[in-house]
């Protein structure tokens, strides 16, 4: 039978969090909705991110709390002091730099017009009360519950990027080669998507590094952790020189045959390689950088030759063939480092 995944960590930790806060909020008589709503957006991905957005969003709220109040006792229920409030509220908070606790300084502004009919200054400071509760009940769940740990995720992320990185080199080294016209455009969404990968893996890297401030890693957790950023580092180096690849004209290559089937088998080798591990061969993999090696510095020299001088800009084949020998270079360290 398939295993169905009901919920992740995060949303188990969020529904125990408002479970918690409207219990405590129900025991002290103060409405739970405003608790509840601090407490849904207070459980983030890592612990240091609900105490940094926490310090932010407890004066943004007594921001938006401040102003119904004031507002309502003006003007009372009206529409003029759900526009008041909700506009004071956003434009405060963002003059303050508040940015993290504008959305819920300003939802928690406007439901309080409609529960606040006497006592305004009690109202005020049971807001607070019940921004505090929501804070820092979220805060002690996203610390000692169900602690995130990104690490397998970003080493899953980290194969399939290599993975995507290998069919983006065969694929642009082949239409150069082909000479394939209008498949820029393909070949630079097919870049995007890489990049945006790349962008997600970051970002994870940067939860796991925020995370291991409250949950340390071991020693060798820590050592292959920051392998894996290594690794991230390699493979965004070879994404860059794909690029030039792909942003450079290669209109008359001037290359021969055998020429071509060498740079290609080359790509090809070295897309296996990155695609699939087990076909990485470090003697072979020499052996190809060095054929690519003296391709350039064959190519280099012809055109030095030729001109009787050395030349103002990189013909394509130049620019071709030193991109490619990057990325060999960028690959052998990549497994260099995998194998440490």
């Amino acid at each position: 039978m398939k295993h169905i995944k009901l919920a992740g960590g995060r949303i188990i930790k969020t529904g125990v969090a408002i479970f918690i806060t409207a219990w405590i909020c129900v025991l002290l008589d103060w409405p739970p909705v405003f608790a509840v709503i601090t407490a849904i957006v207070t459980v983030e991905p890592t612990v240091s991110d609900s105490i940094k957005k926490g310090i932010v969003r407890f004066p943004a709220s007594a921001i938006g709390s401040a102003y119904a109040v004031l507002f309502i006792s003006l003007f009372g229920n009206s529409p003029l002091t759900y526009t008041l409030a909700a506009v004071f509220t956003i434009t405060t908070c963002v003059r303050l730099n508040l940015h993290a606790g504008v959305l819920v300084a300003t939802l928690t502004s406007v439901a309080m017009v409609e529960v606040i009919h006497s006592n305004f200054l009690m109202s005020f400071f049971i807001r607070l009360g019940t921004t505090t509760t929501g804070l820092v009940v979220s805060t002690v769940v996203n610390l000692f519950m169900l602690p995130p740990d990104y690490t397998k995720e970003i080493a899953g992320r980290l194969q399939t990027l290599a993975y995507k990185t290998g069919i983006a080199i065969e694929k642009v080294v082949n239409d150069i080669l082909d000479e394939e016209p209008n498949v820029t455009v393909v070949e630079q969404e097919m870049a995007d998507r890489v990049d945006d990968f790349i962008h997600q893996t970051e970002e994870l890297i940067r939860y796991q590094k925020e995370e291991s401030k409250y949950h340390p890693l071991t020693r060798n957790e820590w050592q292959h952790f920051q392998a894996e950023q290594f690794d991230l580092r390699r493979l965004q180096l070879i994404h860059y020189h794909i690029g030039n690849l792909i942003h450079t004209s290669f209109a008359n290559l001037e290359l021969t045959d055998d020429k071509k089937i060498a740079i290609r088998n080359a790509a090809i080798k070295v897309a296996a390689s990155l695609k699939d591990p087990h076909l990485y061969d470090q003697k072979e993999h020499k052996e190809r950088l060095q054929q690519l090696t003296e391709l350039f510095w064959d190519h280099n020299e012809e055109i030095t030759i030729k001109k009787q001088q050395h030349p103002t800009s990189f013909r394509p084949v130049l620019i071709m063939l030193y991109e490619l020998v990057s990325i060999y270079n960028l690959v052998e360290r990549y497994y260099k480092t995998k194998s440490q």
